[in-house]
C-alpha cells in the first residue's frame, strides 16, 4: 500500500457548495475544496475597477455596475452566485482587488503579515472562506510540515529580549502580538497552491476546534498583476 502524502491527508475535495460547507473537519483533515473550472473574463473585473490603494474592496452595487464584454458579464455572474450563496450561509464575504498586502517590519527577524505562513484565530467557532479568481493564488501547508516558530529556540530567545514584564504573562503577551498564530516551514516542506477558481474551507483556531486550524499564507504578487480574491 502506497501511503498517503500529508496533503491528501489534510484536504478533503466535494462537488458542491452545500457538501462544501457541511462536511465537518475531522482528525487531519482541516482544508476542504471545492474544485471548480470557471468561465468568464475575471481580468478584465480587475482591469475595470477603479482602485483605490493597495487593496481595493468591490461592493456588490460596483460589479453589477461595470460595463463588460460577454466573458466579463460571465465572470460576474459567478462572482455574484458566489458572494449570494455564502451570505447565505451566514459568512461575510469580501471581494478585493489586491495589488499587495502591507508589509510588517516592526520586528524584522518576526513578521507577522498575511506573507507569512500562519492560522487564523477566533473567540467563536467559525471557517475561513476563500477562492482567488484571478492572479497569484494562496498557498496551504501541510501542519506535519510547519513548526510553531514561538517554539523555535532561537526565535522564542529574541521574543524573550522583546518582553519586558513578568514570566507569568509571556505567553499572553505573544497572543496578543499574534506571534503564537505564524509558523515556520521545515526544510522539506511543499506548500500547496490553492490553484484558481476553486472555493476553499479552512480550519480557523477556536474554543471548540476539533482539528488543527489549517496553516496558509498569501502570495507574493507578480509585478504589475493584482489579483482577485474573495475571502470572509
Amino acid at each position: 500500500m502506497t501511503d498517503l502524502s500529508p496533503a491528501e491527508h489534510q484536504i478533503h475535495r466535494v462537488t458542491n457548495f452545500q457538501d462544501l460547507v457541511a462536511t465537518p473537519f475531522s482528525g487531519e483533515m482541516n482544508a476542504i475544496c471545492w474544485p471548480r473550472q470557471l468561465t468568464g473574463d475575471f481580468s478584465e473585473i480587475v482591469k475595470k475597477v477603479a482602485l483605490s490603494g493597495n487593496i481595493t474592496t468591490i461592493e456588490q452595487e460596483e460589479l453589477h455596475e461595470l460595463q463588460l464584454s460577454e466573458q466579463g458579464q460571465l465572470a460576474r455572474e459567478i462572482l455574484l452566485h458566489d458572494l449570494e450563496v455564502l451570505k447565505a450561509h451566514g459568512a461575510s464575504p469580501i471581494l478585493n482587488v489586491i495589488s499587495y498586502y502591507d508589509r510588517d517590519d516592526t520586528f524584522p527577524f518576526f513578521p507577522t503579515d498575511v506573507y507569512s505562513f500562519h492560522v487564523d484565530r477566533s473567540p467563536i467557532p467559525t471557517d475561513t472562506f476563500l477562492c482567488t479568481y484571478y492572479g497569484e493564488s494562496s498557498e496551504i501547508l501541510p501542519n506535519s510540515q510547519g513548526k510553531k516558530k514561538v517554539l523555535i529556540p532561537a526565535i522564542r530567545d529574541e521574543l524573550k529580549k522583546l518582553y519586558h514584564g513578568a514570566a507569568e504573562g509571556f505567553e499572553s503577551f505573544l497572543s496578543d502580538h499574534f506571534f503564537d498564530l505564524h509558523y515556520q516551514a521545515t526544510p522539506d516542506a511543499r506548500p500547496i497552491s490553492l490553484g484558481l477558481g476553486h472555493l476553499w474551507r479552512l480550519a480557523v483556531d477556536h474554543p471548540e476546534s476539533q482539528v488543527p486550524p489549517c496553516i496558509h499564507r498569501a502570495p507574493t504578487e507578480k509585478p504589475g498583476e493584482s489579483r482577485l480574491l474573495l475571502i470572509c
